[in-house]
């Protein structure tokens, strides 16, 4: 996994946490909008958690088969292709959650998302690729 996704997974746990934090801040009440809300928003947290999982689960693929030499090379490359290729098709889903804390003081200006036009993808700015 590369550094910038690491990173992007780092802000996103850490800003999940905060969300968490404030949202068990609620004290019960009467209102029962309140109690929805927190509820809500600990929920959102734990989906957000699980999409995150889903992003950065390795490849399955089958098993080596008692290969060693150049072929268990080679077949370790076959495997760090095929994740690196999902993680990348699945990007995506971690940038739109990050583009959410767009106001936040340790979001930084590379994650933007920018919209082109109807015709194309959104892109970040610094990566000038598809997310």
């Amino acid at each position: 996994m590369s550094d910038d996704v690491r990173e992007l997974l780092w802000f996103l746990q850490a800003r999940l946490r905060e969300d968490e934090k404030t949202a068990e801040a609620l004290k019960s009440s009467k209102n029962d909008a309140v109690a929805e809300l927190r509820a809500r928003v600990l929920a959102d947290a734990e989906a957000k958690r699980r999409l995150m999982d889903w992003v950065t689960e390795p490849s399955e693929l089958p098993e080596g088969r008692d290969l060693s030499g150049w072929g268990a090379r080679a077949w370790d490359v076959v495997v760090g292709t095929a994740t690196a290729m999902r993680l990348n098709q699945r990007r995506p889903v971690i940038d739109h959650l990050v583009a959410a804390y767009e106001g936040h003081p340790d979001f930084r200006p590379e994650w933007k998302l920018i919209e082109l036009d109807e015709e194309y993808e959104p892109r970040t700015r610094t990566q000038g690729r598809t997310v």
